[in-house]
């Protein structure tokens, strides 16, 4: 049986800033002494973000528009708004970030919102319930009876993890339409102080929501048959702290570790070749490399580990440059501009997360 993807979208916040911009703001509650304000925005323009969105601004970032949450810190010990105030705002975003692109996505399969059977949503930078999961019920028109499954915490990978769990729902039962959303807040937990770490994910994250419908029925327009052919997981012995997210009275704090690079250039390679050698293909017939841009590091090792030519990765680039990381739902944008470019299949979808772990999912058309 074929597992179909029928519609896809994305959304942001309306708000957007600038890296430069971005910078600048964040010395107010990173930068203690001069030296660390002249090293910050050299850190911001390591990350090559151009733009990124954020709820937390009414419209484009000017600096009569300052985000009210994140004020000048009073002094070295000041660690920002709790983690209950940033929870709060999430609880007041998520759904309406989330809806719009799952808007889009049923309106592309042109499946009526209540003959949606599954709901799959994912996130790692709130909770609260009853969650974002039951506001899209009511305000997309779900069905009182849809079946709900949220993946929490699991990261930039999780739209993948979402989509093995609706393609094993299609498997079982054809009959089922699955709706698949994303939706991640990041920019509530920008860190206070001078933490090489916290500055880095301060200088990368964003905001952002995407959407996907998955079933057993081909698209109207036979060129559209984009189907989901088969995931793969590996968590990397000996690497659980290599990357975290943890939660903390400020905020959520990520860790990353500088040997993630190197470990990616270590292992990527043979496991991929093992992957797509299970389905008869070798990497000279893949058309489109999908990879989640978690940074521009992440980006040039999965491209020397995987041998790849120089325009290989230009989707992802572009989705880094022009909204960040988004967390999970940032795979489906770098989805989203491989399908508007005609990119040929098949594609292989790839992110990594804490544990570390690697997943990927191929696509065909």
């Amino acid at each position: 049986m074929t597992v179909f993807i029928n519609g896809i979208g994305t959304h942001t916040p309306r708000g957007s800033i600038l890296q430069s911009d971005a910078g600048k703001l964040a010395e107010r509650y990173c930068c203690p002494t001069p030296e660390q304000s002249r090293l910050l925005p050299v850190l911001y323009r390591r990350t090559r973000v151009r733009r990124r969105h954020s709820v937390l601004l009414d419209g484009d970032f000017s600096w009569d528009n300052v985000p009210s949450l994140y004020h000048q810190s009073v002094d070295e010990n000041d660690r920002g708004p709790t983690t209950q105030t940033r929870m709060a705002i999430y609880r007041d975003t998520a759904a309406i970030l989330g809806a719009t692109a799952c808007v889009q996505a049923i309106e592309q399969s042109s499946f009526a919102a209540d003959t949606i059977t599954h709901l799959i949503t994912t996130s790692c930078t709130g909770f609260y319930a009853p969650g974002f999961d039951i506001e899209l019920v009511a305000q997309l028109g779900l069905s009182p009876d849809v079946s709900r499954n949220h993946l929490g915490f699991m990261g930039c990978h999780a739209a993948m993890n979402a989509m093995r769990m609706a393609q094993g729902y299609v498997l079982a039962d054809p009959s089922c339409r699955v709706l698949i959303c994303a939706v991640e807040t990041c920019t509530l937990h920008h860190q206070y102080g001078w933490d090489p770490q916290s500055i880095v994910a301060n200088a990368l994250f964003a905001d952002g929501a995407a959407a996907l419908i998955v079933s057993a029925e081909p698209p109207t327009d036979p060129a559209d048959g984009l189907h989901h052919v088969a995931s793969r997981s590996f968590i990397v012995p000996d690497t659980t702290d290599a990357m975290s997210w943890q939660i903390g009275d400020h905020g959520y704090r990520m860790t990353l570790e500088s040997t993630v690079p190197e470990t990616i250039r270590k292992q990527l390679g043979p496991w991929m070749s093992e992957f797509l050698d299970q389905h008869g293909l070798s990497q000279s017939d893949i058309g489109g490399w999908l990879v989640h841009p978690g940074g521009p590091r992440i980006l040039d090792a999965t491209s020397e580990a995987l041998g790849l030519p120089d325009d290989a990765l230009a989707e992802s680039m572009s989705v880094l440059e022009n909204y960040g990381n988004m967390s999970s739902p940032t795979v489906l944008f770098v989805l989203q501009q491989a399908l508007k470019a005609k990119r040929p299949g098949p594609y292989v979808m790839l992110g990594f997360g804490p544990g570390l772990t690697i997943e990927a999912a191929l696509l065909n058309q």
